[in-house]
């Protein structure tokens, strides 16, 4: 899934917004490596296999979406023999690929023993990658994602070693600790530093919303392992001209202008067969796509689509004037 030696670039894991619709989305623009799932949630009881394909359906497609994206199936929780279990189960029902998530900062997920709070216990991290490792077959990798630390960035070496001496694959490194959030600064030059001390991977992720982010980031962490997440939102063309920088792709031709309508439409159409979430969620899916464009890109008429109550109102309420883009 991930070589070494080959450039990649990685649709990352966004609670709620890159569910399998959106992955198959971006999984048709041919810019993606592989996408690493909405985390699944392993607390007291393991997840059955229909569960498991509700919440990954890929798993039944040979762990690629409809367009061909391999997916990485992310695992969230703090027990290392029910980690194991779950990931053992998730294997049986499809999974080519195991990331386990040290990263995510939400509150609830924190006080659950989930997520972000584990970067405050390294052993912890080492016994969960290495229960995870052993589960599984030698040819399915286990990758982690971290953060630079709970508080202090420093603990980024001790925790990457940690889930490198447990025998991940590969590791992401979103350039923030828990306690900022998303809120600057991002700080891509330690992930170099973690990079230069490891002898695995390292995948750069964090505030790369703009061409030149990217080669900030990549001239500053050295790295050629990237992950993307609300920049891809935030501007559908951003993932190809990073893909045809990384040599994955041929430099795009495209108008400088973006369409939302149509970029919305091509989301809704993947939705059929796929999501089957009530109604009202599929509208708030698509809101929730713009209210990042407009948080962390151009787009500026979330006040005409913000109160759509359907699909048809969200298209309706684009005009053409409002949901074109630079």
């Amino acid at each position: 899934m991930l070589v070494a030696s080959e450039p990649a670039l990685v649709l990352a894991p966004m609670e709620g917004v890159t569910d399998a619709p959106m992955r198959a989305l971006q999984g048709a623009t041919g810019a993606f490596t592989y996408a690493v799932t909405e985390y699944l949630r392993v607390a007291h009881s393991i997840p059955g296999r229909n569960v498991i394909w509700r919440h990954v359906p890929e798993l039944r497609n040979g762990a690629r979406t409809a367009t061909g994206l391999p997916v990485q199936v992310q695992l969230l929780g703090g027990d290392p023999g029910r980690m194991a279990e779950a990931a053992a189960r998730v294997h049986e029902a499809g999974a080519t690929a195991i990331d386990l998530n040290f990263g995510c900062p939400a509150a609830t997920v924190n006080r659950h023993d989930g997520g972000a709070t584990l970067l405050k216990y390294p052993s912890r991290i080492r016994d969960i990658v290495g229960a995870v490792r052993a589960a599984l077959p030698a040819t399915v990798p286990v990758s982690a994602k971290l953060r630079l630390g709970w508080e202090c960035v420093e603990d980024i070496f001790t925790n990457a070693a940690m889930a490198a001496e447990g025998g991940a694959s590969w590791i992401t490194i979103h350039a923030r600790t828990r306690t900022q959030g998303y809120a600057p600064p991002v700080c891509w030059p330690l992930i170099g530093e973690v990079r230069e001390r490891l002898n695995i991977p390292v995948i750069a992720n964090g505030d790369i919303r703009t061409i030149d982010d990217f080669r900030r980031c990549r001239d500053e962490s050295g790295c050629r392992h990237f992950m993307l997440g609300r920049g891809a939102l935030a501007d559908p063309r951003l993932p190809k001209r990073i893909a045809a920088e990384l040599g994955l792709v041929s430099c795009p031709q495209e108008d400088d202008a973006i369409d939302w309508s149509q970029e919305l439409r091509r989301l809704d159409e993947w939705t059929p067969g796929i999501f089957d979430g009530p109604p009202d969620k599929a509208v708030l899916r698509l809101k929730q796509w713009l209210r990042l464009a407009a948080a962390y890109g151009t787009f500026d008429a979330f006040d005409a689509v913000k109160t759509a109550a359907s699909p048809a109102e969200v298209f309706a309420a684009l005009r053409p004037a409002a949901c074109r883009t630079g």
